[in-house]
């Protein structure tokens, strides 16, 4: 059984190639649109990829290669396959199941070719952004149903428009009005390097400056003296008192000492929170029991595979509300989208900066959108 992919730049190309090396009895495996090149998801170069394959033992009542794009998803099982010839072949496909896979797997295209041009051109621009293709699919069914009641054919702009509304919904439900005011207690955890302490020091500042709130800040990093002294740096310039504690005990003599105040703010050491031994340090110093929001600070250059395995890690402790930071340090954010539906938690602000009390956002609808969708900050 030989199989090869051949790449062209239309259909009739492509089969031409097919028939030439395989003949007419080549079966027709995969066959797919890929986009190559370009910039940020426009301008890109369109290719037509066959995945073929051709038994020379195979008898001419076999089925024949037929000019008709089949549409078999890039993630087909075995069985997909089969269904294209149920009459001899099931055992070769079977066993060239693994190498069609791989085979497909080398392009990261999807297929959008089905689509109207100004849908696809909005899809590939998701893709780009890092969106999975599963909320992509829930978008372009959503477009299209747009598309097919539209008096006159939209235009790109349009397209993009209705994209930007589709997701400013589907984010509506996770808006937290930036945190619920109710809350006294507010403690950020999250790994090294993701900017805790400063993004707890925009937050009390916009407190104490916007919302004319009695502050103090408590933290349990311990392991790094220059993290205090930054955190009593902000302290002393925002003149509200900070507490540090080593233990569970010194915690609650903390909350003690603060107990008329409004807002506690409780910064915690970055740790390497993959690893569940941290975690169980972290409820050692920190009463999860009390009036509080957990917010879990990550950062946006952060791949998505370890931000996912960090969350999974916080089983064991409620996390309330995300925050995602150094936005300015990438010029992709679909993870923020993927992150927030795969798990269902909200994002409370959006930080993309070092100055304080500035470079920080509440992530209402339309700044996740604004982010995600037009790369600004």
């Amino acid at each position: 059984m030989k199989v090869k992919k051949y790449v062209a730049a239309n259909m009739t190309e492509a089969m031409k190639q097919v028939r030439a090396e395989l003949g007419e009895e080549a079966v027709i495996l995969n066959s797919k649109v890929a986009y190559t090149g370009g910039f940020i998801g426009l301008f890109r170069k369109k290719q037509f990829e066959i995945i073929a394959a051709i038994d020379p033992q195979a008898p001419h009542s076999q089925v024949k290669l037929k000019e008709k794009q089949i549409n078999v998803p890039t993630n087909a099982g075995v069985k997909d396959i089969e269904k294209l010839n149920n009459n001899g072949i099931q055992k070769e496909l079977h066993d060239l199941k693994k190498m069609v896979e791989v085979l497909s797997s080398n392009s990261k295209a999807v297929t959008f070719d089905h689509y109207p041009l100004p849908i696809q051109k909005f899809l590939v621009f998701m893709d780009n952004q890092g969106i999975s293709n599963k909320y992509i699919q829930l978008c372009a069914d959503q477009l299209l149903k747009k598309w097919r009641t539209s008096a006159e054919e939209p235009m790109e702009s349009e397209v993009f428009k209705w994209g930007k509304q589709y997701f400013e919904e589907v984010f509506a439900p996770f808006y937290s009005k930036a945190l619920a005011k109710s809350k006294k207690y507010i403690n950020l955890v999250g790994p090294t390097g993701v900017g805790k302490t400063t993004t707890l020091a925009k937050m009390a500042a916009n407190a104490v400056i916007d919302r004319q709130k009695k502050v103090a800040f408590i933290t349990t990093d311990t392991y790094r003296i220059a993290a205090i002294e930054q955190l009593k740096t902000y302290a002393n310039l925002l003149q509200v008192p900070v507490e540090v504690v080593y233990n569970l005990s010194d915690f609650e003599q903390a909350l003690e000492k603060f107990k008329d105040f409004d807002m506690i703010f409780i910064d915690t050491a970055g740790r390497n929170y993959r690893e569940l031994q941290y975690i169980e340090e972290l409820k050692k110093v920190i009463d999860f029991s009390k009036e509080m929001e957990t917010l879990l600070t990550l950062s946006l250059t952060m791949k998505e595979e370890d931000i996912r395995a960090i969350i999974d890690s916080f089983g064991s402790i409620k996390i309330d509300h995300l925050i995602f930071t150094k936005l300015d340090e990438t010029t992709t954010y679909g993870s923020i989208l993927n992150i927030m539906l795969d798990y269902q938690i909200g994002t409370a602000y959006l930080t993309y900066g070092q100055d304080v009390p500035d470079d920080i956002q509440a992530a209402t609808p339309a700044c996740l959108v604004k982010h995600v969708f037009e790369g600004k900050s």
